[in-house]
């Protein structure tokens, strides 16, 4: 606290210098009364922070891929990965404060995720479009089993807002991605090479 020339205490100086202190170490859980014991949050809350991590890469990796899109399929494949995007933010939101709710502490940082996450590390490099899909899908197949492993156990000791979170939002929510990216990987030409041909063949003839 800064004092004034007539020695009063100013106020309105800002505390710019506080002394930094933890008020809840990492790895501990507070008592919160919600019914489960506190291995089974304990339990839940190491799971529900590496499926965090795993979902802040995720997130992170559809607006690379949203950035550094390229060819014919630019425009409705920016707008979907961005859309793809908003959806995992959502889910990383849902993610810790269901790990706050159950008394724990979730990761937040950089330096954090880098040490818990399960997904590989992408070049930074540009990809093409296909490189980029199958990326993708592939974090979508690690997320998908971590995620219905972690449901299950969940469910078997009795966490049902983890299991309910994670089978209802998380499980739901990639599928349906997985769905939505997959389909672009079908061959499939936007035209037939005999589209003509087939057309005058199957014309109804003047009368």
């Amino acid at each position: 606290m800064s004092q004034s020339k007539n020695g009063s205490t100013d106020i309105s100086q800002p505390q710019i210098h506080p002394k930094y202190r933890e008020i809840q170490q990492f790895g501990t859980l507070n008592d919160v009364r919600i019914g489960l014991e506190v291995t089974a949050r304990k339990k839940s809350v190491d799971a529900l922070n590496v499926i965090l991590a795993d979902t802040i890469c995720l997130r992170d990796l559809y607006k690379k891929h949203h950035w550094q899109m390229s060819g014919a399929t630019f425009y409705p494949l920016h707008l979907l990965l961005d859309k793809h995007y908003e959806q995992q933010a959502a889910l990383v939101d849902d993610i810790a404060e269901r790990i706050q709710s159950l008394g724990g502490l979730s990761i937040a940082v950089a330096q954090d995720v880098a040490e818990l996450t399960q997904l590989p590390r992408p070049p930074k490099g540009r990809e093409d479009v296909p490189t980029q899909i199958a990326r993708l899908l592939e974090c979508h197949e690690i997320m998908l089993i971590a995620i219905r492993k972690a449901a299950k156990a969940a469910a078997d000791y009795g966490d049902d807002g983890t299991n309910d979170l994670l089978v209802s939002q998380l499980v739901r929510t990639h599928e349906l991605q997985v769905w939505f990216l997959a389909e672009h990987l079908v061959d499939a030409p936007l035209i037939r090479p005999n589209a003509e041909s087939h057309q005058a063949s199957t014309s109804v003839p003047n009368r």
